[in-house]
């Protein structure tokens, strides 16, 4: 799930963090850095419990319809298309899904029942609810369809939702579009009649490492980074460039310098495209100034020492 920008961006956060603060503590740094990346996989049962509730009160309205008394027609036996949904069925029955929630600790929507019943008002009310329940007769790929569609033009984009989360984990909005992503492909995977396999946070358990390597050889050399930047920037004194910048330029030296199977084109491409997402206007071009510089310098003098082919 968490892609090696995602963790360079949570180990920026963190640095952000360490510097704000007078006497930090590396290893309660370090917890926040943990705490951050295993926050991701909670948003990502969050949005899936959300599905399961939505579905469970899908069903509940529908019972309710065909109970009543003096119900028409139509209502004793309203279309059980939404309800029948194969992929929606086999989330509400996950035993996978209930024991990451119960692991975790979660109870999502638990006390939040209104955005829930939002939520469904606004499936039930869209074209694309409509078009579904009319189909006779469904098919894996018909509910995938519905799913997907509902779920990226009602239910991701929600700004009642995205407000919910902001005021849960303030951190979570530079991730919901990670986990959106993810759990499209997610759906994609779930087949009826297995049980639901989950992803993973990371891919490979070295990203991990990586992340908290990343983190503490950035922090315990940062002196050594800082000073390596003046005289390079002619035009602005240290204490004038934008700390995010700062410690762009700074990840980017460690994992130049300390990290010998990462591509430079990598590292350089990377910081490049964070630059652009969580700072100024202008700072791709300066960061990517500046450690194109370093790369140049780093050659020069031998200090940088790449192993692989294509690392250079």
């Amino acid at each position: 799930m968490l892609t090696r920008r995602q963790l360079r961006i949570k180990v920026m956060q963190a640095i952000f963090a360490f510097q704000k603060q007078d006497q930090p503590e590396l290893k309660d740094l370090e917890k926040f850095l943990n705490q951050s990346m295993a926050q991701t996989y909670s948003l990502f049962l969050y949005m899936t419990q959300l599905l399961v509730e939505i579905h469970a009160l899908s069903m509940d309205r529908t019972e309710k319809q065909m109970k009543r008394h003096l119900a028409t027609e139509a209502h004793r036996n309203p279309s059980r298309n939404f309800v029948d949904n194969r992929i929606l069925n086999q989330l509400y029955h996950s035993e996978a899904l209930k024991e990451a929630l119960k692991k975790r600790k979660l109870k999502p929507w638990h006390l939040n029942a209104k955005y829930v019943e939002n939520l469904y008002d606004q499936i039930t009310s869209s074209k694309t609810y409509v078009m579904y329940l009319s189909e006779q007769e469904t098919s894996l790929k018909k509910d995938l369809t519905f799913l997907t569609q509902i779920y990226t033009d009602i239910i991701a984009p929600s700004d009642e939702v995205m407000d919910f989360l902001e005021d849960e984990n303030i951190t979570w909005m530079d991730d919901y579009p990670l986990v959106n992503t993810a759990m499209i492909m997610f759906l994609r995977k779930v087949k009826p009649n297995k049980e639901v396999k989950l992803p993973e946070l990371v891919k490979d358990e070295d990203d991990i490492k990586f992340s908290m390597d990343l983190f503490r050889k950035t922090v315990l050399n940062q002196d050594e980074y800082l000073d390596r930047i003046d005289g390079k920037t002619p035009n602005w004194e240290k204490d004038r460039i934008a700390q995010i910048d700062l410690i762009l330029i700074m990840m980017g030296q460690c994992e130049l310098l300390k990290f010998n199977s990462i591509p430079v084109k990598v590292t350089l491409n990377e910081y490049l495209e964070i630059a652009k997402d969580y700072s100024t206007p202008k700072s791709s071009f300066f960061i990517n100034g500046i450690l194109d510089n370093l790369v140049k310098e780093f050659e020069k003098d031998g200090t940088m020492n790449k192993v692989g082919r294509g690392l250079m």
